[in-house]
Parts: structure tokens; C-alpha cells; sequence
């Protein structure tokens, strides 16, 4: 099973925020960087920036995504390693919902 992206991979996710019933991280990707093979609960990501990524998926397929700067969408839990697909760092807060556990999508 995947991990906490905030203790696999600290030098993109940073916990700004938590109580009972949320988590609140930051993100920050460089120009094509990627991370690990990391698990969400349910969330609502908030784009500070546009952005296009790739999410590798644990059946070895892969999605592309992209998002406005000042967009939001919620996000079903699961397990995925995403890839800063352009020249652009790109940046977001990322509201985890407690008490649901990810899933393989």
C-alpha cells in the first residue's frame, strides 16, 4: 500500500494545517519533477497555479490532468505518483478529509 505523502515525500508536501476532521497540505513541483507513489483520502485540491500533470497509477496506467490557478475540484481517495509535466513549477493546498481511506482508482 502507498504512503503519507507528507513522510515519503516531504520535499513536496507540507502540512500547513490539521484538526479532527481535515488535513491541509501545500504542494510544490518544479519544472518535471516527480514524486513517489503516495495515497490520499478524500480531498479538494485548490490550484495556485495552472498546471498539467501526469498521475501514474498503481496498474501501471497513467492519466494527464490539468487545472486553472483559482480552480478547485474534489478528488476521490487513492493511490498515484504525479509528474510535473511542464516547464512551469506549479503549486496547490490539497484539503484532505479525514476518516475516508484511499483506494486503488
Amino acid at each position: 500500500m502507498a504512503q503519507d505523502p507528507v513522510k515519503v515525500d516531504a520535499k513536496h508536501y507540507k502540512v500547513i494545517s490539521e484538526n479532527s476532521e481535515v488535513r491541509i497540505l501545500k504542494f510544490s513541483y518544479g519544472p518535471h519533477e516527480k514524486s513517489v507513489m503516495h495515497s490520499h483520502p478524500d480531498l479538494v485540491a485548490i490550484y495556485l497555479t495552472d498546471m498539467t500533470v501526469k498521475m501514474h497509477l498503481p496498474n501501471g496506467k497513467s492519466i494527464e490532468q490539468s487545472g486553472k490557478a483559482g480552480e478547485a475540484q474534489f478528488t476521490a481517495a487513492g493511490t498515484h505518483l504525479p509528474e510535473n509535466v511542464s516547464d512551469k513549477t506549479i503549486e496547490g493546498i490539497l484539503v484532505e478529509l479525514k476518516g475516508k481511506t484511499a483506494s486503488k482508482r
